[in-house]
């Protein structure tokens, strides 16, 4: 059986994700319905696809801290330029978070950041640049376009429109990873660098345009998130850093790289959603909730890591 669970590592998720589903259904009798699943995913959807860009980086070892600055940012930008066309807004939030990947790219990839300090440096400055951004430059009340909004929050009977984003953007990710050329080498770095220098692979290009790929799936899960609420601040996406990375983690891949995929991350950040409402359910206090948020992950996590390992 512990054999068959390391090959299989998508049935221990899949069975954390039933049993926290279950535990709302006891708690609370009925709650679970077609129309909870589709709220489910329709949360899901921003958590997962800034989680895309997450288990990339991690994926060869590396950390993204800004990923929720950049997807704060380019939500906020978007809704400022909603009164200039709704593909021009579209196009100023993708290159925010197009930029932000680049210069995280370059400053790692050329300059041999470590990619901690490089992310978390340029997480401040998105933060400071979008402040003086909304003060001096933003001359009407930011607004979501209409497409937008129903991309975040329209369905088609209890199907979520989302899904019609997420689900080829999950595909192509899940695909690139197990057959392309880019993405054995997301692997071969993670798992060696060094080796795959000396095998005469680019790393540099890999990682830098890895960050870049990071950044513009940020943009994306910010402008999904604004649509999902209708709504853009300069506050957006402060509380999704960590969930992007415990959804990772949760999902099976490695914070040393090398190891893991996509697939794990999409049930990790559907198991974070039905946590986080399993506590709203419970009616805990902000600081109650944070602590067992944070002690279940943690349970989580090394629940999940005990029955894969070889030890």
């Amino acid at each position: 059986m512990r054999r068959y669970l390391q090959d299989h590592p998508i049935l221990v998720l899949s069975l954390l994700l039933l049993v926290l589903v279950g535990a709302l259904e006891a708690i609370r009798p009925g709650a679970v319905t077609p129309n909870w699943i589709r709220t489910t995913v329709l949360f899901a959807a921003p958590l997962g696809i800034l989680a895309a860009g997450q288990t990339l980086v991690m994926l060869t070892g590396g950390i993204d801290l800004s990923v929720a600055n950049v997807a704060t940012a380019a939500a906020y930008v978007m809704a400022s330029n909603a009164r200039h066309g709704d593909a021009q807004a579209v196009l100023a939030g993708l290159a925010v978070g197009v930029a932000v990947g680049l210069v995280n790219g370059l400053g790692i990839a050329v300059f041999q950041a470590q990619p901690l300090i490089m992310t978390l440096g340029m997480a401040l400055v998105v933060t400071g640049a979008l402040e003086v951004y909304s003060l001096f430059a933003v001359t009407s009340v930011p607004s979501v376009p209409a497409f937008i909004h129903t991309l975040g929050a329209g369905n088609v009977g209890i199907i979520p429109v989302s899904l019609v984003l997420w689900v080829p953007l999950a595909l192509i990710i899940i695909l690139g990873l197990r057959r392309t050329g880019f993405g054995r080498l997301l692997y071969a770095i993670g798992d060696n660098a060094a080796a795959c220098r000396l095998a005469g692979v680019r790393v540099w290009q890999v990682r830098l345009v890895n960050y870049t790929l990071c950044g513009l799936l940020s943009a994306v899960a910010g402008l999904v998130l604004a649509g999902t609420i209708n709504t853009a601040d300069v506050g957006l996406a402060n509380g999704f850093l960590l969930p992007s990375v415990a959804a990772v983690v949760i999902g099976g891949t490695s914070i040393f790289g090398g190891s893991g995929n996509y697939s794990g991350t999409i049930i990790g950040a559907l198991i974070l959603t039905v946590l986080s409402s399993l506590l709203t359910l419970l009616d805990a206090p902000e600081p109650i909730k944070q602590i067992l948020y944070g002690g279940i992950i943690l349970l989580l996590a090394t629940a999940y890591t005990r029955v894969l390992s070889d030890t």
